[in-house]
């Protein structure tokens, strides 16, 4: 259904979760390497639970690598991201389309979101929110998508 692009994640128990959260959404989840742990790592698999073998899941050896298979479709790429202020919502989100998130500790390269910066979303917080744990950001993103297509 949709695209989950995880660019060098760091946290296994964030990326099982995602794992289980595409599962259930039908959507695929890309894996942009460097990635700080061994997918196989117990952690993924405890919160993936017995959903990761299910997965559609596409590991990347980088983020070259991916952009140059998708380019095609880069005007559907949207970018989760804090350096913008324009709410995730407020964007016609289509099936097929791809939710790039970045490393839990610094986010997505700048290069990258400057390629569509029209692409940037975010998700509204309060004054004293800097972030939200990847897999919650994921899930609000991707389930709004659902909602809008459904």
């Amino acid at each position: 259904m949709f695209n989950i692009v995880l660019v060098n994640p760091e946290i296994p128990q964030n990326t099982g979760s995602i794992g289980r959260i595409c599962v259930n959404t039908d959507s695929k989840l890309h894996i942009i390497k460097p990635i700080a742990f061994d997918l196989s790592e117990k952690a993924v698999r405890r919160a993936g639970m017995d959903y990761w073998k299910l997965l559609d899941l596409h590991v990347w050896e980088s983020l070259e690598e991916f952009l140059a298979a998708y380019e095609d479709q880069s005007d559907r790429f949207f970018f989760a991201t804090t350096k913008t202020d324009k709410p995730y919502f407020q964007f016609n989100l289509q099936e097929g389309d791809f939710f790039f998130f970045g490393a839990e500790s610094k986010g997505l390269p700048m290069a990258l979101m400057q390629k569509i910066p029209q692409n940037m979303i975010t998700i509204p917080m309060g004054e004293n929110g800097r972030s939200l744990n990847l897999s919650v950001a994921v899930g609000i993103v991707l389930y709004d998508a659902i909602r809008q297509n459904f």
